[in-house]
């Protein structure tokens, strides 16, 4: 059987996504990353995991949803490498033993750093569970724009050399996965060279979000759209456009939104649900207490007493307008402006979830133009017929 044929019982839209910190240790000290309280200690042990896994399954009422994605996260989650085959093995065992509907439509997901990708026991894990998994490798573009950010705990030293030795075996074992870049203030002349270096290194989906953090300064939106434009002159001049994508380039960006009908919350808060080494479980992992800088940590339950119910509720009735400022409400520009509701949180006067913050909104409206140029090209190069393809495939939930 080929290693990229997928099961075609899998129905992604429609799945409930439970995430699992399985460490919160890392070999990198990435200048950008939010998770704040990184550190070797807090490993999950398998009896807690097990505990999640059977609390999960045996609420079809509460987890009724058709599919289900197990994300392992850190830290580095191939730092646990034993722990997570022995849960996987887990996991498999009582979907089965129980007829559980996901037992026909599950994925393993992991978000990786790749350092240690290439280890005989990830190898191992990745033949066993290949047509149930998602890998993405983090890699942030050129050797430059990488080792700006992305450097070795302790040294301080770029990782770039330890990750894109491993980028052609994770492309011939996921070569339709696309890898994640983060944008930060430092890094911004170095967009357009990155995606394209990307590009050539055979990636063929590249997704780039902003940080939602407020780091940006004074000048930085007019680099971004710079960078914008002058990658979107490549795509189309080369033909890069027919086979690549980039998520900064989307056509359902940049306009008004309709309050009636696209009122909903950008992010899963309150239908996701993580769950930490000891045993807790939180909206998502931006809730944890290792990725906030300010909040106490929101805990909804755990694996003992379940989840309660009056605390996750305030997460369900979140919205677009229930927490956005008047100018976000009547923006011209909404569409595709997206939120972190952690980060919400984090950056709030007071606690509350109720308050979006807008640091990332300057760089929003500067993506939007430099997406308009793209389009307005695109649309003089190619028929009518073809551009309403690409718009009609190429958007994306990992939008700035």
């Amino acid at each position: 059987m080929d290693i990229r044929e997928t099961n075609r019982s899998w129905k992604g839209g429609v799945a409930k996504n439970i995430t699992f910190i399985v460490t919160k240790d890392c070999q990198l000290a990435c200048k950008y990353c939010y998770l704040v309280g990184k550190n070797s200690k807090e490993r999950m042990s398998l009896d807690t995991a097990k505990a999640a896994v059977d609390y999960i399954l045996a609420d079809r009422e509460q987890f009724h949803q058709e599919s289900v994605v197990f994300d392992f996260i850190g830290g580095e989650p191939f730092l646990e490498i034993d722990l997570i085959d022995n849960l996987c093995d887990y996991i498999k065992e009582q979907m089965f033993l129980l007829d559980h509907p996901w037992f026909n439509s599950y994925r393993f997901s992991f978000s990786t750093n790749g350092i240690n990708y290439h280890e005989p026991k990830v190898q191992q894990f990745i033949q066993k569970n290949i047509l149930h998994l998602s890998i993405g490798i983090t890699i942030d573009g050129t050797q430059t724009k990488h080792d700006l950010n992305r450097v070795w705990k302790g040294s301080g030293r770029g990782s770039y050399a330890d990750v894109v030795r491993n980028i052609p075996l994770w492309l011939s074992q996921f070569p339709s996965m696309g890898t994640k870049v983060t944008v930060s203030s430092d890094d911004l002349p170095y967009i357009r060279e990155s995606v394209l270096h990307l590009f050539g290194l055979g990636i063929t989906e590249v997704n780039i979000n902003c940080v939602f953090e407020p780091v940006w300064k004074e000048g930085d939106d007019l680099i971004l759209e710079r960078q914008l434009v002058a990658l979107a002159d490549d795509m189309i001049d080369g033909g890069l456009y027919q086979h690549h994508v980039c998520s900064f380039f989307s056509s359902d960006i940049g306009r008004p939104l309709d309050p009636d009908r696209e009122n909903q919350n950008w992010c899963g808060a309150g239908m996701m649900l993580s769950v930490d080494a000891a045993g807790n479980f939180y909206p998502c992992t931006r809730f944890a207490a290792y990725s906030l800088r300010s909040k106490a940590p929101i805990i909804i339950g755990n694996v003992r007493d379940g989840i309660d119910q009056d605390l996750l509720r305030p997460f369900l009735t979140l919205d677009r307008l229930t927490q956005s400022p008047p100018e976000c409400r009547g923006c011209e520009v909404a569409s595709g402006c997206s939120w972190c509701q952690g980060e919400n949180y984090d950056a709030a006067p007071e606690s509350t979830i109720f308050v979006r913050s807008t640091a990332i909104c300057k760089m929003h409206k500067a993506r939007v133009r430099a997406n308009n140029y793209y389009w307005s090209r695109l649309s003089r190069k190619v028929t009518k017929e073809e551009l309403s393809a690409m718009q009609s495939t190429r958007t994306t939930c990992c939008d700035i």
